[in-house]
């Protein structure tokens, strides 16, 4: 057992001598790139911007009575997390609305334009709904946010 702590010991100290350095180039390549076309040259400059941009922009044209009932009826719930989200799409040659889960194993919903429940596409045990739409994410178009439950 002494002989493996002073193994250990010997074999960290001789790691922790090696100062290995890690530095990452600022200045660009003299010829503009790194290592051919499609690497961009470093930059010096911060390229993450800490601060929030402003909030989605929601799609409110043309929302049907029943969703503005719908999401009122979501802001009286008790707020998920992560927040619930209502997208538009057109599928099968109609006008839908996605209602996301709220959490885990639970369903989505797809609405017809008319309100009325077409299917759950995704969520469940199995995270493939409940198989009255298969081919939803794969032949869905036009998305656009049409609510975002708001509060933090």
């Amino acid at each position: 057992m002494r002989l493996s702590l002073l193994f250990a010991s010997v074999l960290l100290t001789a790691a922790c001598q090696r100062n290995v350095n890690v530095t990452t180039p600022t200045d660009a390549p003299t010829s503009g790139n790194v290592n051919g076309n499609t690497t961009p040259a470093p930059t010096s400059t911060n390229t993450v911007d800490l601060n929030r941009g402003p909030e989605a922009a929601f799609d409110t044209t043309a929302r049907p009575a029943w969703l503005n009932a719908r999401i009122q009826k979501l802001m009286a719930q008790k707020k998920q997390n992560p927040p619930t989200q209502i997208f538009r799409y057109r599928y099968d040659n109609q006008v839908v609305y996605y209602e996301s889960a709220a959490c885990c194993d639970q369903f989505s919903t797809l609405y017809n334009a008319k309100g009325q429940v077409m299917c759950q596409p995704d969520g469940g045990i199995t995270g493939k709904g409940d198989g009255n739409c298969p081919n939803f994410n794969k032949n869905k178009t036009e998305e656009k946010l049409v609510w975002q439950d708001p509060r933090q």
